[in-house]
C-alpha cells in the first residue's frame, strides 16, 4: 500500500502542468531565414536597375531579421531559464519517481502479486498500479521533453552569435553600398536649384523653426511650378519614417520640461530613415538645436521635418520617390552580445528621431498623418 500511495501522490503532483509555451526556437530559426534572405537581396542589388531601392530593401530586410532574431533569442533564453529552474525545483520529485520505479523493478514478481491483506488487497493494488502506470509514463515523457528542449535551446543560443554577427556585417555592407549608390545617383528630377548664399543667410538669421520654414522659398532658384500629387488622401495612413517606438507624443514634456509639437521616436543605432511619401527636399543640414535636419515637402503647404539624423541623404531641390532613404541614425552598430540581452521590446533603442508636421507653417499633430499604435 505504501508503494501505491507514493505513486498516487507523485501523479497528482504532476497533474498540474504549465501552459504550453510559445516556440522561441522556431521563431529564432525563422529570423535566421530572414537574415539569409537579406543577404540574397544584398547580392542581387549589385545588378539591380534601381540600386538605391534594392539596397534600401536589403537594409530593411536586415533590420527586420536582426530584430526578429534578437526577440527570438530573448524568448529562447527566458524559456531555457524557466525550464532549468523548474527542473531544479523538481529534483526531489524526479528522485522520488526514480525511487518508485527502482522499487518496482527490484521487487520479486511473486511479492508484487501478493498483498498481505489477501486476494482483495492484491486486486486493489493491481487496479491502482494499472491506473497509475500510464500517468507515470506520461510524467517521465514530460521530464524527458523538458530536458530535450533545454538542450536544443542552449545549442541554439550558442550558434546564434555567428548568425547575428554575419547579419550585422551584412547590414554594415549594405549601408556603405547605399551611401555610395546615393552619391552616384544622377537620375532624380529637381524642382529647383539651391542658392547656397541665401541658405547660409537664412540659417544664420533664424531663431525658430517657424521662422526658418517661412523663409524656405528664399533659397529656391528657378523653381518649377506646380506641386506633387500630395498626401491628403493618405492622411492617417502614412508609414513612420523609421522603425522604432514613440517615446514622446506631441506636446509631451521631456526630462527638462521642454515641449515640442512633434513626436520623438526611439530607434536602434544606424537605423535607416526613409521618406513616407514622394517629396521635394526643401532643406538638409544642421539647424538650430535640432541637429541634422531634412525638411520634405510632399505637397504644397505641408512640410515634414525630420531631425536628429547622423547621416543625411539627398540634395536640396531633388524630388524623392516614396520610401527613399533620407538618412541614418547615429550611434555605434549594435554588437551580437547586445542583441542577445534579455530585455523586453524597446531595449537597445538608444537613438532618438524628432518628427514634426507643419501645415501652412503651423505645426499639427503628426499622429493625425502617420499610422501609429493609435491608429
Amino acid at each position: 500500500m505504501r508503494l501505491a500511495a507514493a505513486l498516487i501522490v507523485l501523479c497528482l503532483a504532476g497533474a498540474a502542468t504549465a501552459q504550453e509555451a510559445a516556440q522561441p526556437a522556431e521563431a529564432a530559426r525563422a529570423a535566421a531565414t530572414r537574415l539569409a534572405e537579406a543577404g540574397a537581396l544584398l547580392d542581387e542589388a549589385d545588378g539591380a536597375r534601381n540600386r538605391v531601392r534594392a539596397l534600401t530593401e536589403a537594409i530593411r530586410a536586415y533590420e527586420d531579421g536582426l530584430e526578429a532574431m534578437r526577440e527570438g533569442l530573448r524568448r529562447a533564453a527566458i524559456r531555457e531559464e524557466v525550464l532549468s529552474r523548474d527542473l531544479q525545483a523538481r529534483e526531489g520529485e524526479i528522485a522520488q519517481l526514480l525511487g518508485v520505479l527502482q522499487g518496482i523493478g527490484a521487487s520479486p514478481t511473486p511479492v508484487q502479486l501478493v498483498h498481505p491483506s489477501g486476494p482483495v488487497g492484491t486486486a486493489r493494488s493491481g487496479m491502482i498500479l494499472a491506473e497509475v502506470a500510464p500517468a507515470l509514463n506520461e510524467r517521465a515523457r514530460s521530464l524527458r521533453k523538458d530536458l530535450q528542449e533545454v538542450t536544443v535551446l542552449r545549442a541554439l543560443q550558442q550558434s546564434a552569435a555567428d548568425k547575428l554577427q554575419d547579419g550585422l556585417e551584412g547590414a554594415q555592407s549594405a549601408r556603405a553600398a547605399l551611401s555610395q549608390a546615393i552619391a552616384d545617383r544622377t537620375d532624380l528630377p529637381k524642382r529647383f536649384t539651391e542658392d547656397p548664399v541665401q541658405t547660409a543667410l537664412l540659417v544664420a538669421s533664424t531663431e525658430t523653426l517657424e521662422g526658418f520654414a517661412s523663409g524656405l522659398s528664399q533659397i529656391a532658384v528657378d523653381e518649377a511650378p506646380g506641386s506633387l500629387p500630395g498626401i491628403s488622401d493618405r492622411k492617417g495612413e502614412l508609414p513612420l519614417p523609421v522603425k522604432g517606438t514613440i517615446l514622446r507624443r506631441a506636446g509631451e514634456a521631456d526630462a527638462a520640461g521642454i515641449t515640442r509639437p512633434g513626436i520623438v521616436m526611439a530607434t536602434r543605432p544606424r537605423a535607416l530613415v526613409t521618406t513616407p511619401a514622394p517629396a521635394t527636399v526643401r532643406y538638409r543640414g544642421s539647424l538650430l538645436d535640432y541637429g541634422n535636419v531634412i525638411i520634405l515637402e510632399p505637397q504644397a503647404g505641408i512640410l515634414l521635418v525630420i531631425a536628429g539624423l547622423d547621416v543625411v541623404y539627398g540634395k536640396t531641390g531633388e524630388v524623392l520617390p516614396g520610401g527613399s532613404p533620407v538618412g541614418l541614425m547615429g550611434g555605434p552598430d549594435t554588437g551580437a552580445d547586445d542583441l542577445l540581452t534579455r530585455e523586453g521590446n524597446g531595449a537597445g533603442q538608444t537613438e532618438t528621431l524628432y518628427v514634426e508636421v507643419r501645415q501652412d507653417n503651423t505645426p499639427v499633430d503628426p499622429e493625425a498623418w502617420f499610422k501609429t499604435d493609435r491608429g
